[in-house]
């Protein structure tokens, strides 16, 4: 049995010897495109052309025509630059959809970042972590979640006008607090807007005080003041309505990282015998206020610098709103006290 299945082993055995140099001479026996091929599909070189014309060069001047563009003796293409997207949007299912904010042709598109702050390098390298892992909520497996019952409530009685109305909230107060969602690394607190608001009522009869508070705003900023006027009359304050009254200041981004920076490492501890922010601050949606005199926003080194400029007793406070993803206070006081900016007294949550 052994002698009949010698010749077929041998001859496999060869074959799969010799399977490499048969594959290898395959190559040299193959016609390749870029050899003869290559000839046929471009004959002729954009080398071989000749120059232009010696007119042509002369006469070629990109700014004369530029310029003839600008006047509207050539104007461009009617094709070019038309597309506008919908100023408002109008549904999911409107024809005219608004591009992304991210796409630079949607009228949201704000350029950048184009700077990291110092701040911002921080938070991501060790501040979010940090948060991470001191309110990840860790389930054993096993772990099955409590029912939790309705937060709404529903109309009692037999009254028609009961029908098809929508929930009522709970008894004791009118609002309801945001949902506290499980922690994970895409909800990790940070900072999205610092709001700051200066109160100016002797505006009413000097508006030197409202254009010394827009300028100092803007200088401390570096973001454009709105002046907002009274809407009501209210005695008690000594307010008209039409008056400027206030001037406000948004921050975003990078700007609200160096603003933020700059006020827990130059400006707060130079306050002598500040205690700190209350703890019983916050509007239960994790934005936090605190406030400063005059005499402590005189301490930013934009204003500091330039003393002189602003009239005597015309720099005024304002109000500093920190605008926080963190659905309560406790997040975003955790969040804030990372960064440096201290609590005092009870904390409400």
């Amino acid at each position: 049995m052994a002698l009949r299945e010698l010749p077929s082993r041998a001859a496999s055995t060869c074959s799969r010897s010799l399977r490499p140099a048969i594959l290898a001479l395959g190559p040299s026996f193959r016609r390749n495109a870029s050899t003869d091929a290559l000839k046929d599909v471009e004959p002729a070189s954009s080398f071989d052309l000749p120059p232009p014309a010696e007119d042509a060069a002369q006469g070629y001047d990109p700014i004369a025509r530029s310029r003839r563009r600008r006047l509207g003796r050539k104007p461009l293409p009617q094709s070019r630059y038309q597309y506008r997207p919908p100023k408002y949007y109008r549904g999911p299912l409107h024809p005219h959809q608004p591009p992304p904010p991210s796409d630079p042709s949607s009228r949201e598109f704000i350029p950048g970042p184009f700077i990291l702050p110092r701040l911002e390098q921080t938070y991501q390298s060790t501040i979010a972590p940090d948060l991470l892992t001191l309110t990840y909520g860790h389930l054993p497996p096993g772990y099955k979640a409590p029912v939790k019952l309705q937060r709404l409530r529903e109309w009692q009685g037999d009254s028609p006008y009961y029908k098809n109305r929508p929930l009522r909230p709970p008894r004791g107060s009118g609002n309801l607090r945001l949902l506290d969602q499980p922690r994970t690394f895409r909800n990790i607190p940070e900072v999205t807007k610092i709001t700051l608001h200066s109160m100016v009522p002797e505006a009413q009869e000097n508006s030197a005080h409202l254009h010394v508070a827009g300028m100092v705003l803007q200088a401390i900023t570096n973001a454009r003041a709105i002046p907002h006027k009274a809407r009501h009359n209210v005695v008690g304050w000594g307010l008209r309505a039409g008056k400027y009254v206030s001037v406000t200041a948004e921050i975003e981004r990078e700007d609200a990282y160096h603003f933020l920076a700059k006020l827990v490492d130059v400006v707060l501890p130079r306050i002598k015998e500040w205690k700190g922010v209350p703890g019983s601050t916050g509007d239960s949606s994790g934005n936090l206020t605190l406030g400063l005199t005059p005499d402590q926003v005189a301490l930013f080194p934009e204003v500091e610098v330039n003393y002189d400029s602003y009239p005597p007793k015309m720099i005024p406070g304002c109000h500093i709103t920190i605008q926080t993803t963190a659905t309560n206070d406790r997040d975003a006081r955790l969040l804030l006290q990372a960064v440096g900016l201290p609590f005092y007294g009870r904390l409400v949550d």
